[in-house]
């Protein structure tokens, strides 16, 4: 059975700011109470008042911050080195049975050269390709048997070595993204390895997605 209170925690545990605005203590209840009224009382089919979902609030238990986690601080005071990459460009294909074929071909060429920012992902029905701008001849020539569905130009990685043991931390990531959003800036592409995260963005967010990693050691 429902009740107000299990209808704040649900509508809180699917708004991420919301819940961070409640760790924080930034957020007033009462205008808050006023705002949840129609959701609540549209989940209940009947009318509740405001202080009855004040209450609730004030008694909602926000879970652990994981900002204040040992084991992440630990991690983002260990990060490594911070790497941007720009003048990137990413090609989007439809899967097919000679795709490997291309990207064989690409891998040959550009394999002896240290200097090409090279990242390929393959999902189930699509495959991307994130490399320097300066090889577009040479995937366009490989790929040219292929069905291309995307392609955008202008971009830039900033590559993050984490710490070993990066991968058994909660709330790692959700750190990272979280405050990315909260700056407002738009991710194109994420790739990470197990020691490595990446997150690619247009040209013109690099600088200010750039300060938000700095910031991570903070």
């Amino acid at each position: 059975m429902k009740t107000i209170a299990s209808c704040v925690q649900e509508i809180i545990l699917s708004s991420p700011f919301l819940e961070e605005g409640l760790s924080r203590d930034i957020i007033n209840f009462s205008a808050l109470a006023k705002d949840l009224n129609q959701p609540i009382s549209n989940m209940l089919r009947k009318p509740v008042k405001d202080g009855a979902i004040m209450m609730a609030l004030r008694r909602y238990q926000v879970p652990m911050n994981f900002k204040n986690s040992k084991a992440l601080k630990s991690v983002f005071n260990n990060l490594g080195d911070i790497t941007v990459r720009s003048n990137l460009s990413d090609f989007t294909f439809q899967n097919s049975k000679s795709l490997i074929h291309s990207h064989s071909q690409i891998l040959e060429k550009i394999g002896a050269n240290h200097q090409i920012f090279y990242a390929f992902t393959r999902g189930i029905f699509e495959s991307n390709i994130i490399i320097s701008t300066s090889e577009t001849e040479h995937v366009n020539q490989a790929f040219k048997n292929e069905n291309q569905i995307g392609f955008h130009d202008q971009l830039s990685a900033i590559s993050i070595a984490l710490p070993k043991g990066n991968s058994k931390i909660a709330g790692l990531y959700y750190q990272i993204f979280k405050r990315l959003a909260w700056e407002n800036i738009t991710l194109y592409e994420v790739v990470s390895t197990t020691n490595e995260f990446t997150i690619v963005v247009e040209d013109h967010a690099v600088d200010k997605a750039f300060s938000v990693i700095k910031r991570l050691h903070n």
